[in-house]
């Protein structure tokens, strides 16, 4: 009787981290909807957070007894309040938040109505452990006063250190390059732990940024060997054939390529794209590359044909790096660079990055005249937008190359009555119902501004590119989705929901047509440079998308990949077409390229070593 009396001493401990354990069980499978593919990866998802749990809680009991509670209280909100900061981050991105993400702050003060989206009534539940545990430390004063000796102290941390052990074997036994090679933070999670993640990312930051102090150079050699030797040669049919022409990317915001030619409700939701289309240059299995930079690192990648960074943006971490993007290039061939943009110019960094990049001039919101009247979401609505723009471009010197950043449609898809041209869905995500008429108003918006162009004369010599910049559906508004599709969206489904339009729009071209190949946002430079008649002899990874020579690979940021065969995501081979699983062995004869490629985009990056390549 009495050694049970005397073992209730470690109640408040075991309770603590219990109620802590299985709410971040909870999480990781409503929240997170981290997929599992064993038993074995089922059972180290649920035994990830032990060791962690036992250790930060386990440290209360090397303060003294009067502290022990406060210690106790603070762990248990500390620990919850990094959960919780995943989870909205992870409802409105599919991701886990990274060390460079909380370096962001210049983007915090825009995200107003986004963050609000994000937050659900019973999320007060992810707190009500923590209510528990101060009742029990405060209001019953359960016993902390007790002392831990020097045996037991070591028996525990025996026991801490085994459980991580363990953990981290079971790990390594499915995934043995996990903490050297993984490029997917789902699988950190689901193998390690979300505080371990947080770990690992902290020390990998901090290995990064001294990589820029201690490159030379010599690095450049073998990235580029390896970049002449996977090297294809542009089409010779496309060379040339815009040069002197205006180049207008437009960047559509979350605009999904399934969006295209669908019908909801019995209407087009884009219905000027789809006649566009017939009209056009479209590519029906172009691929988003993107990472957490999301918009912005859609831009890096068509401007440089580097891959975005794995932790945050490289527009906020390594802005001043020096480039060699298109702007700077078509500039020494006479082009005048643009970028128009209704938003902030510090948001993401852009008053400082685009310079970098060697635009010559940025129109930001201090451009454009916005009232209560014509601005919703994030800021002026596309058709004002645009409309706005074009009497900046008729005074532009020709030939320019400029970009426009669209807005409206951006999460959470807000939109007035009298613009919604189609009428919400009626899903079970709100999401998922208001998407598709902010979708229908870009439409709108895209239509307007060609037929501007028009009216200004600068159609007929202009050249437009419309692509999408991301996906737009996160995932925890897939069951929208679902209900839209009738059927259940796997890890395959994912990727390719990863899809988005591409659009190459040349007046008086005749030879347009619907080309399947696989491609991605990393080939819009090489393509756009010689359809321009300029050289690319530059370190970049993309390739002509026409190229008779262009082997289909499109490599995705978390180490995902898609040829016209095979695709590859969280561990598992699919057939590219029927979307079944299929023998790793499929898959495995790419897998040495996408680790180098984005291996080697990196060193570029974080080294800033396009600074050494005159030497």
């Amino acid at each position: 009787m009495k050694e049970r009396f005397a073992s209730s001493k470690y109640f408040v401990l075991l309770f603590t981290v219990g109620l802590l354990w299985i709410k971040t069980y909870a999480l990781y499978r409503m929240e997170f909807s981290i997929e599992m593919n064993s038993l074995l990866e089922q059972f180290n998802l649920l035994i990830n957070p032990l060791a962690t749990l036992l250790l930060i809680v386990g440290t209360a009991f090397l303060f003294t007894s009067k502290r022990r509670r406060g210690w106790l209280l603070f762990v248990s909100i500390a620990y919850t309040l990094v959960l919780y900061a995943n989870v909205l981050y992870f409802r409105a991105f599919s991701d886990f938040i990274t060390i460079p993400v909380l370096l962001m702050t210049n983007n915090a003060a825009d995200l107003g109505s986004s963050f609000f989206a994000l937050l659900h009534i019973y999320d007060v539940l992810f707190f009500a452990d923590v209510a528990v545990i101060a009742w029990l430390l405060y209001k019953k004063k359960v016993n902390v006063s007790f002392v831990f000796k020097k045996p037991d102290l070591r028996k525990y941390y025996a026991i801490v250190a085994s459980v991580f052990i363990f953990n981290l074997a079971l790990a390594e036994m499915q995934m043995p390059w996990l903490l050297t090679k993984t490029f997917d933070r789902e699988i950190m999670v689901k193998n390690l732990g979300t505080v371990n993640y947080h770990v690992h990312d902290a020390f990998m930051s901090s290995k990064t940024l001294m990589q820029r102090a201690f490159a030379n150079g010599s690095e450049l050699d073998e990235i580029t060997n390896y970049v002449n030797a996977n090297d294809v040669d542009p089409s010779e049919d496309m060379q040339g054939m815009i040069e002197g022409k205006n180049v207008v990317y437009i960047s559509m915001e979350s605009m999904h390529r399934f969006v295209i030619n669908k019908k909801v409700n019995g209407e087009e939701v884009t219905p000027f794209l789809n006649d566009l289309i017939q009209d056009s240059l479209y590519f029906s299995n172009f691929y988003s590359q993107v990472g957490q930079g999301k918009t912005s690192d859609s831009e890096f990648l068509v401007e440089n044909s580097l891959y975005p960074l794995p932790r945050g943006s490289a527009f906020v971490t390594h802005a001043d790096n020096q480039f060699r993007a298109v702007p700077e290039i078509v500039g020494e061939h006479g082009y005048h660079s643009a970028v128009f943009h209704a938003n902030d110019a510090t948001f993401w960094n852009r008053n400082i990055v685009y310079d970098s990049l060697g635009y010559d001039e940025f129109f930001d919101i201090e451009s454009y005249d916005v009232n209560e009247n014509n601005q919703v979401g994030w800021g002026l609505k596309d058709v004002d937008f645009v409309e706005q723009t074009v009497p900046y471009l008729k005074e532009m010197q020709q030939p320019f190359y400029t970009k426009l950043i669209t807005l409206t449609n951006h999460f959470p898809f807000e939109l007035d009555p009298q613009d919604q041209l189609i009428d919400p869905l009626e899903t079970s995500s709100e999401t998922v119902n208001n998407y598709f008429p902010t979708v229908r108003y870009t439409d709108k918006a895209i239509e307007t501004f060609i037929q501007k162009m028009k009216d200004a004369d600068l159609y007929e010599n202009t050249v437009f590119i419309l692509y999408g910049d991301h996906y737009g559906i996160p995932e925890f508004n897939y069951n929208g989705l679902e209900d839209l599709r009738g059927e259940e969206i796997t890890p395959f489904d994912h990727v390719k929901l990863q899809r988005v339009p591409l659009i190459i729009h040349i007046p008086g071209y005749t030879d347009n047509r619907t080309i399947d190949n696989v491609t991605g946002q990393i080939d819009l430079k090489p393509t756009l440079l010689n359809m321009m008649g300029i050289a690319n002899d530059d370190l970049s990874f993309g390739h002509d998308i026409f190229s008779d020579e262009n082997q289909p690979l499109t490599i995705l940021r978390d180490g995902s990949f898609i040829t016209d065969e095979v695709l590859y995501t969280k561990g598992v081979c699919y057939d590219a077409e029927s979307g079944e699983e299929i023998e790793a062995s499929h898959c495995e004869p790419y897998s040495k390229k996408v680790e180098q490629e984005l291996s080697y985009s990196d060193k570029i990056i974080y080294g800033d070593l396009l600074r050494f390549k005159d030497e």
